[in-house]
């Protein structure tokens, strides 16, 4: 799939990331927060965004710049930057969703990492149910008022722009109701909850978002009223898509690093990659790592091709996400008692790769997400 200005952007990304995201993660995993300088750093250096158009402050690259910049901060152990979230998961539905002058205003700052965006969807009751959100808006005049709660926000405390999901007419039943309402820093009843402390992705800021009497202007609507839980739905398939990425580009960094610490680490006299069982370990994990590989290759050109992969990526994202996960146990079993401190980089990977089998849907939800579309139940 990729080509020279491909690769070339590849390296350019991956000596940014050596040179100014590594040599400070472990102060930013202490703080709890990236700062924002270095959102500002990849929006100079054209790492934010790259597909937007140039009017909007992007350079039209395809989609395989984004998967370039989600597996090499995913390798890199600086996922914890949440570029992917911001460039690929939300600044879509701006781009796609919003008004000229919503388009104008909000995507040149995303760009440019003035602007860092979350979407917030999540409440304390409702986990992967989206239909359940309890979070509303009345219209008031010009404006719309919000109420509810909303938690597991990722990009919570930086963000500058946070996309609402929440019901605009409590009367229609289920997912029915929903619209997206776009809240700006600063808007009159909106706070900042707990920074929420996590078993990994130690320096994303995770938060609890507040609404009380939140009022913002009603052309902060994005798309149609009502019609919020259709688009989640449909931008669902490249979302899920990156986070097979971050897990596929997870448990190859794993791999490459056990083995290279296998190889070097002797006991009793031997390489322990020299004894059998470890040997075949090391293959059974390098042989669906390369499976995984595979599939999602082909998932990311049928996606690039505009094709229906809802159900396929709903499997990739399930299967690849839990793939690493095991590849994360082994390694670090390989490891020994190494494989349990800080100073090696398996450990931090085994805490980062644990939430993607969570996040954007469940490992049990995308499996009933395919058994749906397969006609099971």
């Amino acid at each position: 799939m990729y080509q020279e200005e491909h690769n070339i952007f590849r390296h350019a990304f991956r000596k940014f990331i050596q040179q100014e995201i590594s040599p400070h993660m472990e102060q930013w995993e202490q703080e709890g927060i990236v700062p924002r300088e270095i959102w500002e750093k990849m929006g100079q250096s054209g790492f934010l965004c790259p597909w937007l158009p140039e009017e909007y402050g992007g350079s039209g690259a395809d989609f395989l710049y984004s998967v370039i910049i989600t597996e090499e901060l995913s390798r890199g152990r600086a996922i914890n930057v949440f570029a992917p979230l911001h460039s690929d998961i939300i600044a879509p539905y701006i781009y796609r969703l919003g008004t000229e002058e919503q388009k104008r205003r909000w995507l040149p700052p995303s760009a440019s990492g003035e602007c860092i965006l979350a979407v917030a969807m999540t409440e304390p009751n409702t986990g992967s149910d989206l239909a359940a959100i309890r979070s509303h808006a009345r219209r008031d005049g010009d404006s719309f008022v919000i109420n509810g709660q909303k938690t597991f926000i990722s990009n919570g405390i930086n963000a500058d722009l946070v996309i609402v999901a929440c019901k605009t007419d409590r009367d229609a039943p289920g997912a029915r109701g929903i619209s997206l309402i776009c809240v700006e820093r600063g808007a009159p009843g909106f706070q900042r909850g707990r920074k929420l402390k996590k078993m990994g992705l130690l320096a994303q800021d995770t938060a609890e978002l507040i609404f009380e009497d939140c009022r913002v202007p009603a052309e902060n609507l994005l798309g149609e009223l009502n019609k919020g839980f259709y688009y989640l739905m449909h931008h669902l398939q490249q979302e899920r898509l990156v986070c097979a990425v971050m897990a596929q580009a997870m448990a190859e960094a794993m791999l490459e690093t056990t083995i290279q610490y296998c190889r070097e680490r002797t006991a009793f006299g031997q390489p322990i990659s020299s004894f059998q069982h470890n040997a075949f370990k090391i293959v059974d994990m390098a042989t669906e790592v390369k499976l995984g590989r595979a599939f999602l290759d082909r998932l990311v050109q049928d996606h690039m091709n505009e094709k229906d992969v809802v159900t396929e990526v709903s499997m990739a994202k399930a299967w690849i996400a839990e793939m690493a996960n095991r590849v994360a146990y082994t390694c670090v079993q390989l490891h020994g008692g190494y494989g349990y401190m800080e100073e090696y980089a398996i450990c931090g990977f085994a805490r980062d790769v644990r939430p993607i089998s969570i996040f954007a849907g469940t490992t049990e939800v995308m499996k009933l997400i395919v058994a749906k579309r397969m006609g099971l139940v």
